[in-house]
């Protein structure tokens, strides 16, 4: 199966619903578009944002993304850690009171492009891996109304992940050692959103 083709279908797909989603809105007051960014994500110096677009008046489409650009190269040109990443998130959302308020479950395709380099807790210390993956994961959140355009979310998610990446032997060498493939199931969202609601 190519991955990409899939990817790329699912991603086309998300696009084009808002604009064929507007016999489903409700004469309800309840917010149409909302736009997001994931607070802890910050703390990664990972920039972040997010649109999400109310389909029903109990579905929305959710649509993040997040760069980090740092490779952690020093002066000298050798490499600290690194997270440099591309992160797509795409999320189809069933709310159970309504678009934007109180509990929903979600269904998440995300595809990401990396290059880490020496960070233990991903399994690369001393060494550096650059690829992409992608999967398919559940997620449960609650948003609490703040205000008339505020919001706050809390949001989990666990899943499936295919992660590709070639692996290099140090941080900041560049001879390939091996191409390494894994299949990753567990967390696969985490995130506390500040939204403004149009």
């Amino acid at each position: 199966m190519n991955w990409k083709r899939v990817l790329l279908s699912v991603l086309l797909l998300c696009l084009a619903l808002p604009n064929h989603a507007q016999d489903f809105f409700s004469e309800s007051k309840a917010p149409i578009v909302g736009l997001k960014t994931n607070i802890p994500y910050w703390a990664t110096a990972t920039f972040n944002a997010g649109l999400e677009f109310r389909l029903a008046p109990k579905w929305s489409l959710d649509i993040e993304a997040g760069l980090n650009p740092f490779d952690g190269k020093n002066d000298d040109g050798s490499y600290d850690r690194s997270l440099k990443h591309f992160r797509l998130h795409p999320e189809v959302r069933y709310w159970f009171c309504e678009a934007f308020n109180g509990h929903f479950v979600g269904l998440h395709v995300p595809y990401l492009i990396y290059n880490i380099a020496d960070i233990k807790i991903l399994g690369t210390e001393n060494e550096r891996h650059q690829g992409w993956g992608t999967g398919v994961g559940l997620s449960y959140g609650y948003s609490w109304l703040l205000g008339k355009h505020w919001n706050i979310e809390a949001t989990v998610g666990v899943g499936y992940l295919y992660l590709e990446s070639d692996r290099y032997p140090c941080t900041n060498c560049g001879t390939k050692q091996e191409v390494k493939k894994k299949h990753y199931v567990g967390p696969t969202q985490a995130a506390v959103n500040l939204i403004y609601v149009f």
